[in-house]
Order: structure tokens, then sequence, then C-alpha cells
């Protein structure tokens, strides 16, 4: 009891810190355009400004040529039905709001407004909606409890012309709607002949009911049930509402025990625990169970599988097959609905939407998703009837439907060619944001002990607690004494449990690691006295530690220099070739786009030859990630416009690259920001084979180039990085940046504990699964 208070107390301190840190919530508004000249601000505003004002007056629908209308939606709530926190107001509200709003952004680049109206009264969010909808190109209804919720987006719906969608509602029945008729075609069961037992009468349960009553299921097989029992004729609160009316039946059952027998679906969308296993037992054959409670089912999946082995079961958690997840659909319903400028999402939208993800499913499961998963076996059975929620063919199949069901009943104002706007949203994922996901999949299916030298750290103890937590790797914590390291646990209100904590004075492996680094350097102008004095270092302790094979590898620099950690890892470790080189290499997130830049930390001057080399320790790592690397060699210069040692370097290692290495796509030397503007290429230099193509992996000439680069772009362009990623070292060693957060540190060791997996399977002769760290 006492370990899952310091789990929950760990828990609600990151949760908080997250929030906090940085920039406060998790949204911000960012210009789309330049803003850093007089003309700018002259064209940004007035005078220029007046422009398109005026067309806009002249021509309304002009406002989504102008302005961002076209791609911004409002997230409205009034805070009185949040999660599983029922009814909190609207402030408290807020920060789920702004998730929605990093929801919609990350799964269909869709631009969020949250409002939280302070009112409970229908009316008043009617009126307040209606007010500020010329904003706006869609209404995204959320957290608004029944029977207010059907009443204002009824009015809303009728009333606007741009589309409104309560995704509580029509979110959980499209996609459960999905997922049944998957299940259905499992089981091989009649849509209209099974019996359907609904726990939970509110938004969801009732929008789920008359969903898949449009899906085929017939409405006399339907019996619901709320927190009084099942709705039956005769109860005596028929009329009450209006909404749940149509649901009460003429039944002798009276309560959820009753209900169960027989019944062929269990949809459940009330509370934690309120199915039981004996109930289960009555159900049919081959029974199929949603239980889709926030946080936590109706029923566990462990419970349903024992009570009935035949059971298809889904639940709205991750952890379990068939994840019934709400981000499934309101992004992409939207993204279809706003690229057609539609005037509504009607119910054949919706049906497009719950029939696209049906159809995907079935399709065959890319390796990508399956590597994402860490199940190469997913495929259409009873274990996989929806698609996962990382699953990038998601945004193609569900928006592309949307808007052509869009287009088909006539509420598009814009008609598109649905085949090219499949390209279009084909273009609009980068999924190589995925990467890290990818990882900590990998680094969990063996855990490997990873030593932290600076083990009294608050951001180690606090990373060393999620690491277990997550289940990333085993941590081994270094410090002068094991009790004030557990005093800190205590102190920070976070977990001790599976951390390893070594005092390297004390340790019994001490003197074995003194002698072995006299051997290493005994020769090198060390002597024994010596090496015990450097022992002494938690750093070379460490890394002596990684060497010996007592640690699998080593994350540090949290309070120590880049060159503090590197050196001592450089003389203990070393290259995993003989005179092979070490480089770094940064992941950096931009406007949605990943690129990749070497050599930003190690070598300061490289020749063309090692250059070369640094491209074929960047480009293996891409290629170990899934990812096609394609290689720009920057310089000052463009292809020969000016002759330098400098620029004549970059082109050798090119002509390096191209002899040794055809296989791989390079050019240059090339500037940076030309690199990246492939059409800007394709008319100045449309020889270069990044004509085609921009970039993603970005070769700096010199260490002053690369860090200087990659620091500014952090700064002012606000992009967010993971790095330095350490490649070419003989084991695992990964170097904390200065003021390095705790998800960097854990990043980084899921990386550490990858590249020792890779490692004990080079060592072992076994063929290497795409080897990460090359």
């Amino acid at each position: 009891m006492e370990s899952d208070k310091l789990k929950a107390s760990g828990l609600k301190k990151a949760a908080l810190e997250y929030h906090e840190r940085g920039r406060r919530g998790k949204i911000e508004v960012i210009s789309s355009k330049p803003c850093v000249s007089q003309l700018d601000l002259s064209l940004a505003y007035t005078p220029g400004v007046a422009q398109p004002c005026l067309e806009i007056e002249r021509d309304p629908s002009l406002a989504r040529l102008y302005t961002a209308k076209g791609n911004l939606v409002a997230v409205i709530s009034n805070g009185t039905a949040v999660l599983g926190l029922g009814d909190i107001g609207p402030l408290a509200g807020k920060p789920v709001m702004e998730g929605k709003g990093v929801l919609f952004k990350r799964f269909a680049d869709i631009d969020v407004f949250d409002i939280e109206v302070d009112s409970k009264d229908p009316e008043d969010i009617i009126r307040t909606v209606k007010n500020i909808a010329p904003t706006f190109g869609g209404i995204n209804l959320e957290d608004i409890k029944a029977p207010e919720c059907f009443i204002i987006e009824e009015r809303l719906k009728a009333e606007l012309d741009i589309p409104v969608f309560h995704d509580d509602q029509h979110g959980t029945a499209i996609i459960s709607g999905a997922a049944l008729l998957n299940a259905l075609e499992v089981t091989k069961k009649n849509i209209k002949q099974i019996k359907v037992v609904f726990s939970g009468a509110g938004a969801a349960g009732i929008a789920c009911a008359n969903f898949w009553v449009n899906l085929g299921v017939n409405p006399d097989n339907i019996l619901m049930t709320d927190s009084k029992g099942v709705l039956w004729k005769g109860r005596g609160d028929e009329g009450r509402n209006i909404y749940k009316d149509k649901y009460y039946r003429d039944t002798d059952r009276r309560d959820l025990a009753d209900a169960m027998r027989g019944a062929d679906v269990f949809c459940g969308l009330s509370q934690k625990g309120i199915l039981t296993k004996d109930m289960v037992r009555t159900m049919g054959e081959q029974p199929i169970i949603f239980a889709m409670a926030n946080p936590d089912p109706e029923i566990t999946y462990e419970d349903a599988k024992e009570a009935r082995p035949d059971v298809l079961m889904a639940t709205g958690r991750s952890d379990y097959p068939n994840q019934v997840n709400n981000v499934l659909g309101f992004p992409f319903i939207f993204r279809g609905a706003l690229d057609v400028e539609a005037t509504a999402i009607n119910e054949e939208m919706k049906m497009a939407a719950a029939m696209a993800l049906a159809n995907l499913a079935k399709e065959e499961v890319p390796d990508s998703v399956k590597r994402a998963y860490d199940d190469m076996n997913l495929a259409f059975g009873p274990e996989y009837i929806i698609p996962k929620p990382f699953d990038q063919r998601v945004l193609v199949w569900s928006a592309s439907a949307v808007a052509e069901a869009a287009m088909k009943t006539g509420v598009a104002r814009k008609m598109i060619d649905i085949e090219e706007y499949k390209e279009q949203l084909r273009e609009k994922s980068d999924w190589t944001r995925e990467i890290m996901r990818k990882i900590f999949i990998r680094a969990r299916r063996d855990l490997k002990r990873i030593v932290f030298p600076e083990g009294t750290d608050p951001k180690i103890i606090w990373a060393a607690s999620e690491i277990v937590r997550e289940r990333v790797a085993k941590p081994i914590l270094l410090g002068k004494s094991k009790q004030e390291i557990l005093d800190l646990f205590e102190e920070l209100h976070h977990e001790p449990e599976g951390i390893e904590i070594i005092e390297p004075k004390s340790s019994f492996r001490r003197q074995i690691y003194v002698n072995e680094y006299y051997r290493m350097h005994q020769r090198n102008g060390i002597s024994q006295d010596r090496a015990a004095l450097d022992m002494r270092n938690y750093i070379n302790f460490g890394a002596m530690m990684v060497h010996m094979g007592d640690a699998d590898g080593m994350v540090a620099g949290v309070s120590q220099s880049f060159h503090e950690v590197l050196q001592p890892a450089l003389r203990i470790i070393g290259p995993r070739k003989k005179g092979g080189l070490v480089a770094g290499m940064y992941m950096l997130l931009q406007d949605h786009k990943l690129y990749c830049l070497a050599d930003c930390s190690v070598n300061i001057n490289p020749t063309s030859e090692e250059l070369a080399s640094i491209v074929k320790l960047a480009a293996g790592e891409l290629k170990s990630l899934q990812i096609d690397p394609k290689i720009a060699m920057l310089s000052f210069s463009n292809f020969g416009t000016v002759l330098s040692p400098e620029s004549e370097k970059v082109a050798k290692a090119v002509e390096i690259i191209k002899e040794t290495r055809p296989d791989l796509i390079i050019d240059g030397p090339v500037q940076g920001d030309f690199a990246l503007d492939t059409e800007f290429m394709k008319k100045r230099f449309p020889f270069s084979d990044l004509a085609a193509q921009a970039p993603n992996l970005l070769i700096f000439p010199s260490l002053d180039a690369g860090n200087i680069s990659l620091r500014l772009l952090r700064k002012l362009g606000k992009a967010h990085t993971i790095g330095p990623i350490m490649i070419g070292m003989a084991k695992p060693i990964q170097i904390l940046p200065v003021g390095v957060d705790i998800s960097q540190i854990i990043n980084l060791t899921a990386l550490a504990a990858v590249d020792a997996q890779e490692l004990a399977r080079r060592e072992k002769g076994e063929p290497l699964m795409e080897s990460l760290l090359v």
C-alpha cells in the first residue's frame, strides 16, 4: 500500500511538472508567416491587413483563403462531465481541453482554440458558440453532461453552417461501431439477430446505441441499464429524458445480471467492476464484450477471459487487445470535413469513418506498425478488430472516406479529387516521429543494466524511478552513501523499488577495476596509484562497470560537462573499430518533420575520410530505424560555386561515399537552406540527387558549424531534439546535454538499452534485429 502511495505521488509530481515546465500548459500560438521586418509588419497588420479584410467582406468564403479559419477547431466545454472526474468546472477541465488540442494537432495537423464556458445553462452555451462561430472551421463539444449535451449539439447543428461534433457521443459510437462490425465477422454473428446489453445511459451510451441501430442492430434486441437497473416500461421515470425514452422496454428483467443472460454483446460505458465473471458466464456462445469505462473497464480482460475463454474483448486501454480509442475518430473526421469545407458532419460521414476503420483493420498490417506495438503476428482476428492509434494509414483511410461522403451527400462546399487528396494526406504524415515509441518497445524485450554515475542528482533519481515504471531498463545508481540516495527518493516522493544502488568506495569490485584500468593504461603513463585515484571518479567507475560487463551501458552528464564524460568513455570504452572514430547525432523535430544532424558533438575538424566515416555511421543509424537516409553534405558553397579547402573537403567526402556506398542518396557541398528547399533545388540544381526529395540527414563540415547551428535552432526555432546520440562506441555510452530534462534522460537510456541488446546479439553470433546504433 505504501508503495502504491509513493507511485501515485510520483505520478502526480511528474504530471504537474510536465504541465508546468517551460511555457505553461501544453499549447501555444505560433505565427505561420514571417514577422521580422517593417515590411512583414505592414503586411501582417496595418496597413496591409486591410486588403484581405476587404476581400472577405466582399466574399466571406475567402476567409478560408486568407485566415486560419479553415484549419481551426474550437474545443468547447463547461467541465460538467470531465473524463472520470465528473463535474469539476470549466477552469479545472482546461488541461483536458488543451490535451484535446494536442491530439488534434498531433494526429491531423488541425489547430485548436480551447474555450471553457462558465455556465451550465444550455442556452448560454449555445449563444456563446454561435457568437464565436465565425472564427472557426468546426466546433468540437467536449465533456458536457447529458442530457444538456444533446440539446446543445442539436441546436448548434441546426443553426450553424460549420461542422458541430460532440466527441463523447459520436467518437465512441463510431470507433465501437467499427469494432462491432469486425467482431461480428470474426464470431460469425448476424447483426440483425444479436442481443445487446448497454451498461450506461449517458451521452456515450445512448449515442452508441443509436449508431449501432443505424449499423443494423435491431432496437428491439437492445436492453439498456443505468444506475437504477434496466430501463423497463413501468419503472416510473419514463418521460424525464426524451433521449433515453426510446430504450425503455417491456421486459421482466430488472438489473444488469438479468439483462446479461443469453446476451451476445455487452457494451459498457459506465463504471469500473460493474460486470462480474458470473454475469459473463451467462452470455451466449462466443460473447463479445466492449468494456469501455475510463480509466478502468467494467471487467478486466483477465477476468473476462477466465470466465469465458471464448470471449472477444475490447476496452479503452492500450495494454489490452482491441483498444477502442476516440483518437481513431475525431482528428480524422474533422480533417476530412475541413478539407472539403463541409457545413456539417452528418450520419453518412460518421458511417463512412466507421466503415473505413473496419475495412482498414482487415488489411495486411505493415511491419512498421507491428514493430511499433512489438507484435509481429498482428493480423485481423479476435485480438485485432480495430486499427492501432499509431497506424499512419488511419489518416488516409478515414479522412478521405469522410471527405468523399461529405461530397456525395451535398454538405461539401469544395469538391476535390479523392485520389489526389489521399496522396496529400500521405505527405502530411511524417511518422518518423514515432521513433522513440519503437525504441521503447524494443528496450522492454530484454531489460538491460544501465549505470548512472550521478546517482544523487534529483533528475537522475526521478528518471530512474520512471525508467523502472516504464520498464525501459534496470537502473544502477552510484553514490557515496546508499542511505543518502534512499533518503533522496523518499524526499522527492519517488519509488526506489527495482533500482540497484552501489557505493564505489566500498564495492568489492573496486580493486578489480583498479587493476584492469592499470593494465589497460600502464604504457600510457598511468601508475597503480594513479589508477586507484582515477577510480574515485564515478564516471571512470561507471565506464569500467560497462567495460567489465557489470553494467550493459552508461548514461551520464547531468552535472558534468560533455568533455568530462566523453574523455573517460573514450579512454575506457573507445571506438567500436580500432582506429575508428566516434560521432554524435541529434534527432530534431521541426514542423512535424524529423531531421538528423551529425556531427554536432565530437569531431572538431574532420578530414574528408572522417566525414565519410561519420556519414556511414549516421546513415546506418537511420537505416536501423527503418528510415531511408537522404544525405546533404553541408557547406557555405553550392556544388563548387566557391572553391576553398573547406568546400573541397566536403566534395571529396561525397566522392568517397558515392564510390564506397553507391546505395546511399547523398550530395553536396550545399548550403543548408537550399538543401531543404526542393523547389529551389529543382530550378537551380536539377542535376543534384537532392532535387527530387529533401534530405533528412544533414552532415556538418566541422564542430563549429554543427554545434552553433544546433544551438541556434533549438533556441530560435524552438525545435525539439533528442541527443546527442553517441554512435561508433564499442559499448553503449550516452552523454546527457546541459539542462537535460527527465524525458531526455529516459530517451537516451532507452537508446543505450537497445544498443546493449544488439551488442549482446553480436557477441553471441546471433543475427541482429534492425541494429539501432551501428
